[in-house]
């Protein structure tokens, strides 16, 4: 059954039909849509568990879904909707080594991989829409049992590199770089729900931007200071050389832009990229025909104070995604 909605969008003013069926779904579905003519594949993970301490922050927000599904509609490409996943609250998930959640994360997780795993073997680019970064841990597990010669630009304000034993707040939105991690794995203790992951990165199949503590791992990586100095243009021609040619999973915190353009998420940090540089970085990230997946994390509509923060994190996540794929 499909219904016209008649919501028009600040930035892309559009009317779109959408199954009611979207708007009635469980917070604990998976919404999985295709892209048929540019065989880009979407899922949209929630997770609708408490791991931020003061806010819930769940994965997607129907509006916000909408509204990039929207977008992508005015570009001509046909969507369906390939079904549900449930993740299963996990009763009695206390703390372990002061990991919050860490069942409940760990089983959402796993099953994210058995799901969009799918996506890949039909080699179609894959487009995650989350809200926590720890769905990371599943996203980059699946695609580098696909690709083992993944190349990972990690884009975000903070490393995500703590360890279930270093975090200081529990939260695995900060850790999932430490699960992924080859050379961390003796720093990484048996955690209730993870069982199943084996880390699958090297530190040098990955670049880091925004964040240079990583550096002492062997991680490439450009901090916030040295893309000022040396411009957008030097750090993705850079990048693109250290990755070589091989197939690349973008994994794009909007925290790691400038608040004032995604103030509707949960731990911005004045001082980040502008629109421009992180459109170009996308452009280029797109020209080179690589660019296998992308994970587009932290959006959180409950952490915007007015709709209007909500609408400018929306969109700006929009117009990155759209530029990605070439539909600007």
């Amino acid at each position: 059954m499909v219904q016209q909605l008649g919501h028009k969008f600040r930035t892309w003013q559009l009317q779109v039909e959408v199954p009611t069926t979207y708007f009635q779904c469980n917070p604990g579905q998976v919404l999985v849509y295709w892209f048929l003519v540019c065989g880009v594949g979407i899922v949209a993970p929630p997770l609708p568990i408490e791991v931020c301490g003061i806010l819930p922050r769940k994965c997607y927000n129907v509006l916000a879904i909408v509204n990039i599904l929207s977008a992508m509609l005015t570009t001509g490409y046909g969507i369906k909707d390939y079904g549900d996943l449930m993740f299963d609250d996990v009763p009695n998930d206390g703390p372990c080594h002061n990991v919050k959640n860490p069942r409940s994360v760990g089983r959402a997780n796993e099953k994210l991989v058995n799901t969009v795993a799918e996506v890949k073997k039909s080699r179609r680019t894959c487009l995650i829409l989350g809200g926590d970064h720890s769905l990371a841990i599943g996203t980059i597990s699946w695609h580098q049992k696909v690709h083992a010669d993944l190349g990972l630009v990690w884009f975000d304000a903070h490393t995500d590199i703590n360890t279930p034993l270093t975090s200081p707040s529990g939260n695995l939105h900060g850790q999932p770089m430490a699960f992924l991690i080859k050379e961390l794995k003796d720093k990484v203790p048996d955690v209730p729900g993870f069982s199943w992951v084996t880390p699958c990165l090297s530190a040098k199949d990955i670049f880091h931007l925004l964040i240079c503590i990583v550096k002492s791992l062997g991680i490439k990586c450009y901090s916030m200071s040295e893309v000022d100095k040396l411009r957008i243009g030097k750090v993705m021609e850079e990048t693109l050389s250290y990755l070589l040619k091989r197939p690349i999973h973008l994994s794009f915190d909007v925290d790691g832009l400038e608040p004032s353009l995604t103030p509707a998420t949960g731990t911005s940090v004045p001082g980040g990229m502008t629109f421009r540089e992180g459109m170009y970085m996308t452009e280029e990230l797109y020209k080179t025909g690589l660019l296998s997946a992308v994970d587009m994390m932290e959006i959180n509509p409950s952490c915007g104070k007015t709709q209007e923060e909500v609408n400018s994190t929306v969109n700006t996540a929009i117009a990155m995604i759209l530029s990605c794929f070439r539909a600007m």
